[in-house]
């Protein structure tokens, strides 16, 4: 075997140093162990900004009116708050608007329903 020289730059043979093992402070102890969850929010204050409305007390009344519609509203209503804890804002926004139609139909023709129930007794 041919000897070859350890600090000689030119030699077509010579490799860098191999880098050092990490420290015992970047190695994990348990490589298995996945990071534990959060139970805090990950959501900054700016993407909380971002929530798309989800018409809360508007549903309630709309399920009071006229549940066919106002049911409807509640679980798009559902829907936009999952939407806006997983910062999918584009779905939360396009549930968000459903869930106010919706609302705003149900409660028009409810009173719609009462007005005539009213006037005919």
């Amino acid at each position: 075997m041919i000897p070859k020289p350890k600090d000689d730059p030119a030699a077509p043979d010579a490799f860098p140093a191999a880098p050092e093992a990490p420290s015992a402070l970047e190695t994990p102890t348990n490589p298995i162990e996945s990071p534990k969850e959060t139970t805090e929010s990950l959501q900054m204050p700016e993407e909380l900004a971002f929530y798309a409305p989800n018409y809360i007390c508007l549903t309630v009344f709309a399920v009071i009116f006229f549940p066919p519609l106002g049911l409807a509203a509640a679980y798009f209503s559902s829907k936009t708050t999952e939407a806006n804890q997983n910062q999918d804002w584009e779905q939360a926004y396009i549930n968000s608007g459903w869930t106010g139609w919706l609302d705003v139909f149900a409660i028009v023709i409810g009173l719609v329903i009462i007005y005539v129930y009213a006037l005919h007794m």
